[in-house]
């Protein structure tokens, strides 16, 4: 059986893709492992950005855990060793410039460090300048008296109220009684 010309190229642009993807994954597993970082299949398909099931496939699994294998070895430090990846030997310049990014990373981090520091130091005196245990036990005491005094004034109001409600209906009552009197006055006066 033949293949067409067109259906050669998908296949051969598969093939190549496949193969691009393998080595990404490679690289990053050799990155991964000389950076000293855990190797683990998630690991390296996030770092190639590739898809896990590609860490699991022959040809990169092995790979994989080789690589494992070397750090439960040689503890979570670098790889010893290890090839660099896509087969470039280590010149002096990109080890000046290694040595350069991780200088810059060491000065940044010790910055931020020094700035948290000096945060949490402020944080610190803050508690420390704040008011003593005992003063606020008293404002507490304080609070809580002024609270009851309220409650005691609140509850004498109310009273107060229910009995002028009471003396309210009272008097009502009244002018209802010497409205009707008042009613069968005028009716006897008029008979």
């Amino acid at each position: 059986m033949t293949v067409p010309p067109r259906a050669r190229a998908m296949l051969a642009a598969r093939a190549k893709d496949s193969h691009n993807k393998r080595q990404r994954a490679l690289a990053a597993l050799h990155s991964l492992e000389a950076a000293g970082t855990p190797v683990s299949a998630t690991a390296v398909a996030a770092a190639a950005g590739v898809s896990t099931w590609l860490t699991y496939a022959d040809g990169v699994r092995e790979h994989v855990e080789a690589a494992r294998q070397r750090q439960a070895e040689h503890g979570p430090g670098p790889a010893p060793a290890a090839p660099p990846p896509c087969g470039e030997p280590v010149t002096g310049a990109s080890l000046r410039t290694d040595l350069a990014v991780a200088r810059a990373e060491i000065r940044r981090l010790r910055a931020e460090t020094e700035t948290l520091r000096a945060r949490l130091r402020l944080q610190l005196g803050a508690e420390i300048e704040g008011p003593e245990r005992a003063e606020l036990i008293a404002r507490v005491a304080t609070l809580e008296s002024a609270g009851r005094q309220l409650a005691a004034e609140r509850d004498a109001r109310n009273a107060e109220a229910s009995h002028a409600r009471q003396r309210a209906l009272e008097l009502e009552d009244e002018l209802t009684a010497a409205r009707e009197s008042l009613r069968r006055v005028i009716r006897q006066a008029n008979q």
